[in-house]
């Protein structure tokens, strides 16, 4: 008996849809943004894998995504990371075969487990905005940017830089991007998700991936700026943060503190530096 192997799902899937308007309904093919899981485990050592983190995802650069958010949590350096994977153990359904991924890392003795950490909280635990923007800056683990950076005129140009490789949400409209640019402007890597902190990972992951430095001049976000992203950001020495959406109080002062400079409600005639 032959075993059928699993399909490795795409990022977007086909739907039927009936579209509504004034003058008519009419039936018709749409897609959706692909949404599943992803469990990334983690190898240090002699010790087996053990599981560090499950997000959902929108499938595709599943091995930039797993390095990206090991580097950006501060849990590895692109150094330490020496293979990448999807897991084969045998007891994992077939279906789920793309939905584990194992990275390899060397000198890491323990892994704490963030999310545990932090779903745990509440507005009660005693943890306060100076507490977080410590904890962030304590456990950033690149320098902070030092070359030359966007000015206002190119900053204003990137969404639309952005905008015009978001081949995802010009299929779906249901998905988040992040890019990589230098100081003028240029776009080097961009990534979509249906999360956006995945998507500020994989662009990160796909520099670590390639042996590249994972710090850049300028991190480009389709939408909002909120802690997390100002985090990740910070610990990949990343100079600047321009974003559509606005950012918030203590994205904006967690900002400050790492010397990054945050630009919001940005389009090509209008830009907000905080």
């Amino acid at each position: 008996m032959t075993t059928q192997r699993a399909r490795r799902p795409g990022p977007s899937v086909r739907t039927r849809v009936v579209e509504h308007t004034d003058a008519a309904e009419v039936a018709r093919e749409d897609r959706l943004i692909t949404e599943e899981p992803l469990e990334i485990r983690v190898r240090a050592g002699a010790s087996g894998p053990r599981r560090a983190w499950v997000t959902m995802r929108t499938p595709g650069h599943d091995f930039e995504l797993a390095a990206g958010w090991l580097v950006n949590e501060g849990l590895a350096t692109a150094s330490s990371i020496s293979r990448v994977a999807y897991c084969t153990d045998a007891e994992l359904d077939p279906e789920q075969e793309f939905n584990v991924v194992t990275v390899d890392v060397g000198g890491v003795t323990a892994l704490p487990h963030r999310h545990e950490t932090t779903s745990s909280g509440s507005s009660a635990c005693g943890v306060c905005g100076k507490d977080s923007v410590l904890e962030a800056l304590t456990t950033r683990t690149s320098r902070p940017w030092a070359g030359p950076r966007p000015d206002a005129s190119v900053v204003r140009r990137l969404p639309e830089a952005l905008r015009e490789r978001q081949t995802l949400f010009a299929r779906t409209g249901g998905v988040h991007a992040a890019g990589l640019a230098d100081a003028l402007g240029t776009l080097s890597v961009v990534r979509e998700d249906v999360g956006r902190h995945n998507a500020v990972d994989k662009v990160v992951g796909s520099r670590v991936l390639a042996g590249e430095p994972a710090a850049a001049a300028c991190l480009v976000l389709s939408g909002r700026v909120g802690f997390e992203l100002v985090q990740k950001a910070a610990a990949a020495g990343i100079g600047s943060i321009v974003a559509v959406g606005a950012p918030t109080s203590l994205s904006a002062r967690l900002a400050a503190e790492a010397g990054i400079d945050l630009w919001g409600f940005t389009s090509a005639g209008r830009t907000v530096r905080y």
